[in-house]
């Protein structure tokens, strides 16, 4: 039984901790509240403390920072292995976790029971910031209890303190069903949260030599009713007329105000930054109540204001050597599109590490990047804040398809400012709506209805609009309900697995039933979703 933490036990604890989630994957991935083939948080756990294992492997005994102690040294260097192998929206949460945790213990000479609190609470705070708009009943619940419980259980005592932050993060975690509604539908439990018990319980085995005989968590009694299969949307609302943006100079107390301000004026908040100098990005109404937040927060500089309805996409022009564009893309095919626009492409689901390789790689001292999808928009933001570091500007212009990627490219123009061209393109992207079609994985009650295992699902921004048995039928139903509701131009990337004829049959129909409408297909080669389609 350990009275203290050292770096030898920081390094059993990511390999434990990896090892359990390893075990757990499955388990993970399949908890899951949509019908979509995406349910993946397992599998991003696993790839994100991999890398901070790996990280851990390949520093064995330096202490970079002479402040550090050597389990101090260990923690950060855990932490920032996690943040560049970070995955989807739950590896980069983990990553803010260890983040916190390292930093309250980096340079404390003993990890004791009140230690071990005090980093539990800093980890909270960290993964509580990372997050623009925080839901209780997901992992930040759950963190939060296993912080409140290290307090409350007041020793000194490190493995009482571990005991007792484990044991309320299960107790948190059986109760994120009652938080959220889809969750109890589903008859689930948060999957990010289980991924923290799991590293929570591991921590403990390490301390105490003995592993929590805790039960997985069993399937809630609404289990055996059907989840709903609508996605999140996180794109801007029209309702706002102006984007102000401006780099900042203030303390992070102020700017946490500021966030706050800021949040209650508009909508696309962004505020990422260092310590020192911010970034601030945010759409709103009260152009003068914005600009005039950043002076109380602190100095406010290179201030730009954008009026939306002013904005023109020009006609495209070559990019400068000066400028970027790097994409997330998913196949064969739309890789090869995003080439033959000048774009570095990235394979789908990158790392931290892996995204912010492909940004520096460009040699470019302004990039944007285009996610298409909410996982990997995440990693997006993670990346942006690691090359500002750098001295490299990165915009993200928060596509969530392909198809919004290539409407944004098409109107990239070196000759403007860079943030008036990531303005054009994020305009041109939100004009294009887009929708997927894919098979249910397991049966559900949607929005549009029951569907089964196997039905065929056609998605409209995240959302289910049409459950059918026949993929063509459906596919050519989802572009009549997308056209009558406008649109000049429709682009269908077909996917790796789509049967023959689906192509000619959906392009045959929009020719005789939208004669005045342009088709331009291409062969994706994306998995898992035989038709990506945008209308613009």
């Amino acid at each position: 039984m350990l009275d203290t933490l050292d770096a030898a036990a920081v390094r059993r604890w990511c390999a434990s901790g990896l090892a359990a989630l390893q075990r757990h994957q499955g388990e993970i991935d399949d908890l899951n509240v949509y019908p979509v083939p995406d349910g993946d948080t397992g599998t991003n756990l696993v790839l994100t403390l991999t890398s901070a294992q790996q990280a851990l492997a390949m520093d064995l005994d330096t202490v970079a920072d002479g402040a550090a102690t050597p389990h101090g040294h260990a923690l950060r260097l855990m932490a920032r292995g996690a943040l560049l192998g970070a995955r989807g929206n739950s590896g980069v949460i983990l990553s803010q976790i260890l983040r916190g945790f390292a930093d309250a213990l980096a340079t404390t000479p003993t990890v004791g029971g009140p230690e071990l609190a005090a980093a539990l609470r800093a980890a909270t705070s960290a993964a509580y910031a990372a997050v623009a708009r925080p839901v209780e009943g997901t992992v930040l619940t759950v963190v939060a209890a296993a912080a409140g419980a290290a307090e409350q259980a007041d020793s000194e005592q490190l493995p009482v303190v571990a005991r007792e932050a484990a044991g309320a993060a299960a107790q948190a975690l059986a109760r994120t069903p009652e938080q959220l509604p889809a969750l109890a539908r589903a008859g689930v439990v948060d999957a990010g949260g289980r991924g923290l018990c799991l590293l929570l319980d591991a921590l403990v085995e390490v301390i105490t030599g003995e592993s929590p005989e805790r039960p997985g968590p069993a399937p809630t009694a609404a289990r055996s009713v059907p989840p709903p299969a609508t996605a999140a949307r996180e794109t801007g609302s029209p309702e706002y007329a102006y984007e102000v943006q401006f780099l900042l100079d203030a303390e992070p107390e102020a700017v946490a105000r500021l966030r706050d301000t800021l949040d209650a004026l508009g909508d696309s908040l962004v505020v990422v930054g260092d310590e020192d100098t911010w970034q601030v990005h945010v759409h709103v109404n009260d152009v003068g109540a914005a600009i005039e937040a950043g002076v109380v927060a602190g100095r406010p500089y290179q201030i730009s204001v954008t009026r939306f309805a002013d904005q023109r996409p020009p006609a495209p022009a070559p990019v400068s050597d000066g400028r970027a564009a790097v994409v997330v893309a998913a196949g064969a095919g739309i890789a090869e599109l995003f080439a033959g626009e000048g774009a570095v492409v990235v394979p789908g689901n990158p790392s931290t590490g892996e995204l912010l390789e492909a940004v520096l790689g460009t040699g470019a001292a302004q990039v944007v990047v285009l996610p298409n999808d909410p996982d990997a928009q995440a990693v997006a933001n993670q990346v942006a804040e690691e090359a500002h570091r750098a001295g490299v500007k990165v915009s993200v212009v928060p596509t969530r398809s392909p198809v919004q990627a290539l409407a944004a490219l098409a109107v990239r123009d070196p000759r403007r400012h860079f943030e008036d061209d990531v303005i054009a393109m994020a305009e041109a992207a939100g004009a294009c709506r887009y929708a997927e079609v894919c098979h249910a994985g397991r049966d559900a009650l949607t929005v549009a209805g029951p569907c089964r295992t196997g039905d065929v699902l056609a998605l409209v921004e995240g959302e289910v609009h049409l459950i059918g048995t026949d993929l063509i039928d459906t596919c050519v139903a989802l572009v009549d309900g997308m056209l009558g509701g406008g649109g000049e131009m429709v682009t269908l990337l077909v996917g790796a697995d789509a049967p023959d004829g689906l192509t000619d049959a959906v392009c045959t129909h929009i020719t005789r039933r939208w004669p005045f409408v342009e088709v331009q297909t291409y062969p994706g080669g994306q998995p898992r979703y035989p038709l990506l389609v945008g209308v613009e």
